[in-house]
């Protein structure tokens, strides 16, 4: 593989100087348009204000946001001028919020005014009383003792903060020589990117990432879509996840691709994007893809203009994928799995494998990115077709959890290893399969059952629209298998249906002791699907407490 030893600053001047009047950013639903010339010039602006506001190389700059354009802006503005971006989940509380911030070291948050049910300038506003009396967002609150500055990234500025088009407008006074500096002491192995993981077990972590991990993660993604500056990639997935910035955005950079950008998802804006500026990809989780298949105006639009995409982020169902290459035109539709960790992508289908791989592996190991499956008790490699912990080790893997030692040597082992705790196979050919979590693996009574199995059978049912299979505790079994289905509109099944079907099929030991009917799944703000939570809930309506603390105890 070509390793690309570039910042992302060195990209955006790249190809502002080599393709300067190809789009580099498109918005169906704002007016913002930008070839590679001015996005470069704009990122200029926003590096240089960052700059004049006292941001040195190694500060974080948080951005809490949706995919408007101040998000791209402050990505490649901040790695400009050598700063670290700390990306926010869009769904964060005031405490989630306030975690984030202290530790990060935030110095600089850059915000929008809210999302779904989430008032951002409150929620701000109740962490830092004072900021309602600031000037230009320049604050000083002992519980967060590194943040010195709020700016507002949307529309009108709240009292106190700094709007980001003066941020920009500050930049035009600091000398361009000034800016040329600071990015001569920048280099691609620095620390450029944190992204906070999920936390279903414990406080987020931030993954420290290089300019070098995720352009090149980036680049490879771009390579197995086959991507060119004749391309343009809907953008539906949050940029602060790492399937928006890395599978997204990084690829795009590294190709010269246009961003067609959606704010948020949601199934006819995505579709919409997609007729109306003639996308030729698109990136999405299952549910994703589900909603809009199912929606009741897909017919109304245009998907003639797409060839390829990504579907990830959780397993993908083989009946899901097969409809998006018939019916969305997606014949080069790839998988990337991986995880934050590993910036993200690890394995990879590819345009030139068959339909059959692309819908039933998650492909083959990175180019440059050693990949092995070992048994989780003993660390050593499991034969060929044995679920075992899927291992990866190469330039991909994080620097580090940002202070915390002790979790980033649980994650990464002495031999530079990255312990993922996801189970997989491994064929002759190379190709891997996903079979679940360590933590998900049903064991019932001695018997090892794998949700993916049963989800994807059930999947082919001509009723089910959704599927997610959890283990729930058995006194007598130690778990016990529960099927959480969402049926098609107008559909209808009873429980016993389902297990019938099940048993029809498959071991008696693999049949659902549970099926609950559901209309939704728990899910985070990238669209993966929270399997713990369906547990919770499931403890709660069977009352399994007792059994539940037998198994934990």
């Amino acid at each position: 593989m070509q390793i690309i030893e570039k910042t992302l600053g060195q990209i955006i001047n790249g190809l502002a100087h080599d393709i300067p009047e190809r789009t580099a950013v498109e918005y169906t639903t704002r007016n913002y348009h930008r070839t590679w010339k001015q996005f470069d010039e704009d990122t200029d602006k926003v590096a240089k204000g960052l700059i004049s506001i006292g941001v040195k190389k190694g500060d974080k700059v948080a951005i809490w946001a949706t995919n408007i354009p101040e998000w791209l802006l402050t990505l490649f503005g901040a790695a400009k001028c050598g700063a670290i971006l700390v990306t926010v989940n869009t769904n964060y509380k005031i405490f989630e919020l306030e975690y984030l911030l202290t530790q990060s070291d935030t110095k600089v948050l850059v915000m929008m005014g809210g999302f779904k049910d989430s008032n951002y300038v409150d929620i701000v506003n109740e962490l830092i009383p004072e900021l309602k009396n600031a000037e230009d967002g320049k604050v000083s609150h002992p519980a967060l003792p590194f943040l010195e500055r709020v700016i507002f990234a949307d529309g009108h500025t709240p009292q106190g903060m700094m709007g980001f088009d003066k941020l920009m407008k500050l930049g035009e006074s600091v000398p361009d020589e000034v800016l040329k500096a600071r990015e001569a002491e920048l280099d691609c192995h620095d620390v450029i990117n944190m992204q906070y993981t999920s936390g279903t077990t414990g406080f987020p972590k931030g993954v420290m990432l290089t300019h070098y991990n995720i352009v090149n993660n980036g680049n490879t993604i771009g390579d197995g879509m086959a991507f060119t500056n004749e391309d343009k990639l809907c953008i539906v997935v949050p940029f602060f996840h790492c399937f928006g910035l890395v599978l997204a955005t990084m690829a795009c950079i590294t190709h010269g691709t246009t961003m067609v950008p959606v704010e948020a998802y949601s199934p006819v804006p995505v579709m919409n994007a997609i007729s109306t500026a003639k996308c030729t990809a698109v990136h999405g989780v299952p549910t994703m893809f589900i909603a809009m298949l199912e929606h009741h105006d897909f017919d109304k639009f245009d998907f003639s203009s797409l060839r390829t995409g990504i579907m990830a982020g959780s397993p993908c169902p083989i009946e899901v994928m097969k409809k998006v290459v018939d019916k969305m035109n997606m014949r080069d539709i790839v998988i990337v799995f991986g995880q934050t960790e590993a910036s993200p992508g690890c394995t990879m289908t590819t345009t030139t494998d068959s339909l059959e791989k692309r819908v039933a592996t998650v492909g083959r190991a990175f180019p440059g990115v050693e990949c092995k499956i070992v048994d989780p008790e003993t660390n050593l490699e499991v034969p060929v077709g044995t679920p075992g912990e899927f291992l990866a080790r190469g330039y991909n893997i994080m620097k580090g959890y940002y202070k915390m030692p002790e979790a980033t040597k649980q994650a990464i082992d002495e031999d530079g290893w990255l312990h993922t705790g996801d189970l997989c196979t491994v064929d002759e050919e190379g190709y891997y399969k996903v079979v679940g979590r360590i933590k998900d693996m049903i064991i019932r009574g001695g018997e090892n059952i794998y949700p993916k199995e049963l989800e994807e059978f059930l999947y082919t049912c001509d009723k089910i629209s959704d599927v997610q299979v959890i283990g729930v505790p058995s006194k007598q079994y130690g778990e016990e298998i529960m099927a959480c289905i969402i049926l098609k509109k107008g559909e209808t099944m009873t429980e016993q249906e389902v297990k019938d079907l099940v048993k029809s099929h498959m071991a008696r030991h693999k049949v659902p002791s549970y099926v609950r009917f559901m209309d939704a799944f728990p899910v985070t703000a990238s669209g993966k699907i929270q399997k713990f939570k369906l547990r919770e809930e499931a403890i709660e309506i069977l009352k399994l407490q007792d059994a539940a603390n037998i198994e934990t105890a």
